[in-house]
């Protein structure tokens, strides 16, 4: 089950880069275009794959009925749902169909 720690922190690592990535697209990323959009990819397109596999590959283990905190951290578990909430929070705040209307 060493998979499932690893994934957990690459899905941490893609959450933070998730969050970085927000902030930077409201800031001017200008002058720094490389490192902003090395940060922008793993943010959007990776975190948007490894955050919900993260989060269904917890609850196959959960109702396998083995311990996930024998193998993944509690902080790790709760930081990569906090993340995997502010990621479908996210999708559906853009998808809202109020959200484009001037």
């Amino acid at each position: 089950m060493r998979w499932l720690l690893f994934l957990s922190r690459l899905a941490f690592i893609c959450g933070l880069c998730f969050l970085v990535s927000l902030a930077l697209a409201m800031m001017n990323r200008e002058n720094q275009e490389l490192f902003s959009s090395t940060i922008i990819i793993i943010g959007y397109a990776m975190g948007m794959i490894v955050v919900p596999l993260t989060a269904l590959c917890y609850l196959f283990v959960f109702f396998s009925k083995r311990k996930l905190r024998e193998i993944v951290p509690v902080w790790l578990i709760i930081a990569n749902l906090f993340f995997l909430l502010i990621l479908l929070y996210y999708i559906f705040y853009l998808n809202d169909p109020y959200y484009h209307q001037a």
